[in-house]
């Protein structure tokens, strides 16, 4: 069969999807990826056939213009993280800014050529990112299976289930869903019609162990995930086992792009001097910084997670979606800097509930904080131990090249294109 993988231009969240591109691939299935041309040449690297689709979209300058808002970050935070508590009115407010924000910067630039290359292509099913909506759009004006591919905790589709709840109280007069009206009135572009689906996907490929996932009810396939961080070279000194308890602290490439540096900063590792700690830094600072760091900290500007972690006993990031699903596949204890950020502190609240690591708010991080944090992680035995229950519910879950055969049961009837 055909499958058209989607999603707008951002690295991390493609990388996401590359294991289960591959397994397709390799399954005999004929795939491609369409995206803005921006991510042309990150497709072409992972050695999948790239289709650029629109033009690129403009959410580096939205995020600079929300910088100056010092309410939004908690605003999107409030409702995703406790959405039973939130107001109707809160509600609309975060659709209207999330809906101009997020869907309409992403996915408007390049909704019409994506449709019109689904139309000549003619795939049999489309995987699209949770929030390239371009892709259940394309599939619904074409009536192509489509299935919507998780990075992170669903909490998107969790606060729109409470919102819909509250929707319905409303009087007519009231009723307002900017995501929802904004989609109705894209598919009706195309001669298509809206409804929950262009939001949740026919289906919900999960890649969550099933203790972080959260309960929702929808159509859901289960998979272990499988990390991909892009080409690379392993640097000699990752060869060697360590000869002491290695951490790694990183804030992740994603947030890297947002601040053309890293948001962590490189005094916090003068904490560890003194401690019988190997630590690699995969951070970068602000352009002019220096500070001289101890001889315990290796200071790199890349290597990757799934080939370092394993070497761990702990590691220190700021929510990460690739980054602690990586580290729970290893089975490595976590401490999360937790930033008010889309999924990042349910994904850390929770791994704090399992045992599994530690969070700390960024406002309340100091280096002090951090070191104390790192060396109850390092010498309590019961975050190993969660951490390797974790590991064991990943591993449960079948793999990407398992998981091809439910979703070639997905497309009836089956066109062995």
């Amino acid at each position: 069969m055909r499958v058209l993988f989607v999603t707008y231009a951002e690295r991390t969240h493609y990388f996401q999807m590359v294991p289960m591109a591959w397994a397709l691939r390799t399954a005999g299935h004929e795939v491609r990826i369409a995206s803005q041309p921006a991510l042309q040449d990150t497709i072409v690297a992972s050695g999948l056939p790239a289709v650029s689709v629109g033009r690129d979209h403009s959410f580096d300058q939205v995020l600079v213009e929300k910088s100056d808002d010092e309410g939004w970050s908690e605003r999107v935070a409030n409702v995703l993280i406790d959405p039973a508590g939130v107001a109707y009115d809160d509600f609309v407010r975060f659709l209207r800014e999330a809906t101009i924000y997020s869907g309409q910067v992403f996915n408007d630039p390049m909704v019409d050529d994506l449709v019109a290359y689904t139309r000549q292509w003619q795939p049999d099913l489309i995987v699209w990112e949770m929030f390239t909506f371009a892709g259940a759009v394309a599939a619904r004006a074409t009536g192509t299976p489509h299935v919507r591919l998780l990075w992170g905790a669903d909490v998107m589709v969790r606060m729109r289930q409470h919102f819909l709840s509250l929707l319905a109280q409303q009087p007519p007069q009231r009723r307002r869903d900017p995501l929802g009206e904004w989609l109705a009135q894209t598919a009706e572009r195309f001669g298509a019609s809206y409804d929950e689906e262009l939001i949740t996907g026919q289906h919900t490929l999960d890649q969550s162990p099933a203790s972080m996932r959260l309960p929702l009810g929808l159509p859901t396939v289960t998979a272990q995930y499988v990390p991909y961080n892009g080409p690379s070279r392993l640097p000699d000194w990752l060869r060697e086992p360590p000869t002491r308890p290695r951490v790694c602290i990183t804030a992740g490439i994603s947030m890297r792009g947002f601040h053309g540096h890293d948001p962590l900063p490189l005094k916090t590792l003068q904490a560890f001097g003194d401690l019988d700690l190997e630590v690699v830094a995969t951070l970068v600072p602000p352009e002019g910084e220096t500070i001289d760091l101890p001889d315990n900290v290796r200071l790199v500007d890349f290597v990757p997670m799934h080939a370092l972690l394993p070497s761990c006993a702990a590691v220190v990031h700021v929510g990460a979606a690739g980054i602690g699903a990586t580290a729970t596949r290893y089975g490595v204890p976590q401490l999360t800097l937790v930033p008010a950020q889309w999924d990042a502190p349910v994904r850390a609240a929770r791994i704090q509930e399992l045992g599994a690591g530690l969070s700390i708010p960024q406002e309340e991080v100091t280096p002090e904080v951090v070191r104390e944090a790192v060396l109850r992680l390092v010498t309590e035995p019961s975050f190993r131990a969660a951490a390797d229950r974790l590991r064991a519910e990943v591993l449960a879950e079948p793999t990407p090249n398992e998981v091809v055969r439910v979703l070639e049961r997905l497309v009836t009837p089956c066109d062995p294109r």
